[in-house]
């Protein structure tokens, strides 16, 4: 019988799940999920402001992150995509003039094990101002209908769309970003993005983009439906990274139209992806400009036909693994594509055998 040599993420795992099984009584009930790797982070360093940032101070609410002045940064968090997290979070601080002045949300799903998440923050960033917030999968369950692609389909897809209900009203605008990217400038530039006095949110637009091709015929033969783009240059953008004014999507109760036609979806099947075209119906044509190179994604390329893209031209501030592809993967694996090579230092993984403690 001919040997199998085992793959460097197989044998990362294995390696894993004997470390954390050192000091587990033999009777206890083997950890084999993602969430047995949680605790196998590093300390990131501590990063600390420059002179000229100014102090954050207090606002009158009781909760304990409302602070003027602060750089308020929201993401989701689950055990799956936590690698990339740690990673994101760590760019962030470290590319940013102001660190200490950044707070961080994170939203997870109430199936999720919010403790070992919350641990798993504290242990790598135990300086991090931060809170965790539960967003309940019923409030999309009956509302998501299949896409392409499966992973599409997750609750916590969707909870976006509920960050302005989910955090405290003192919390007025944030930076929302995906657990898939690495910043490598300083998020206080894309935090002060101008928004002018009707616009919601801010986000690079791709107006090169086949806009028709993220809506089905059903819904552009259909005259009362297509003519929702009539008087709007509409154009596609990434819901990855946004900038959003969380007053004005309240005071607009802009959760509401999304869900109206996510339920309309449900109906006539009016697209084919996840929680990206209802953003589109409600927002696209009407939002503030930023910069591509605060976007620079598709990174993720395609792992079906082994595709690595290459950046798009000019500068870049902020990299996105958008797609099937996803750096640690692809790097655990040994089949990384070149641009991973920039997401692996801000890797906080503990390499294999690592008794770190």
């Amino acid at each position: 019988m001919t040997s199998r040599k085992i793959q460097p993420h197989l044998f990362f795992y294995i390696s894993a799940f004997l470390l954390l099984s050192l000091n587990k009584p033999s009777h206890s009930t083997p950890i084999t999920t993602p969430a047995s790797i949680l605790k196998l982070f590093k300390q990131a360093p501590e990063f600390y402001n420059s002179a000229n940032c100014p102090s954050i101070q207090k606002t009158s609410d009781h909760h304990h992150l409302c602070y003027d002045n602060a750089i308020h940064v929201a993401m989701t968090l689950d055990a799956m995509y936590i690698r990339g997290s740690m990673a994101a979070i760590l760019s962030v601080l470290q590319h940013s003039s102001c660190p200490q002045n950044v707070v961080f949300h994170f939203v997870t799903s109430a199936s999720a094990n919010t403790s070992l998440l919350r641990t798993t923050i504290e242990t790598s960033f135990p300086y991090l101002k931060f809170e965790v917030y539960i967003f309940n999968d019923s409030y999309v369950a009956g509302l998501i209908s299949t896409s392409i692609r499966s992973a599409l389909d997750c609750p916590l897809n969707y909870a976006r769309s509920y960050f302005p209900d989910i955090l405290p009203p003192c919390i007025r605008k944030i930076v929302y970003l995906d657990s898939d990217l690495i910043l490598v400038d300083d998020i206080a530039k894309l935090s002060e993005t101008p928004l002018a006095d009707d616009i919601v949110l801010a986000a690079p637009e791709y107006c090169n983009a086949n806009f028709t091709t993220y809506f089905t015929p059903t819904f552009w033969s259909n005259p009362s439906l297509s003519l929702t783009f009539a008087n709007r240059k509409a154009c596609y953008f990434n819901t990855g990274v946004m900038v959003i004014d969380l007053d004005r999507w309240r005071a607009g109760d802009y959760t509401t139209k999304i869900e109206e036609w996510m339920e309309l979806q449900k109906r006539m099947r009016i697209y084919e992806l996840g929680s990206l075209p209802p953003f589109l119906l409600v927002f696209a044509g009407n939002i503030a400009p930023v910069d591509y190179k605060w976007n620079q994604h598709g990174l993720g390329g395609d792992n079906f036909r082994g595709l690595c893209r290459n950046l798009h031209p000019g500068p870049v501030s902020l990299l996105h693994w958008s797609g099937k592809g996803k750096p640690w993967v692809r790097l655990d694996a040994n089949r990384p594509c070149p641009l991973d090579a920039l997401w692996a230092p801000y890797d906080l993984l503990k390499p294999p055998f690592s008794f770190d403690s």
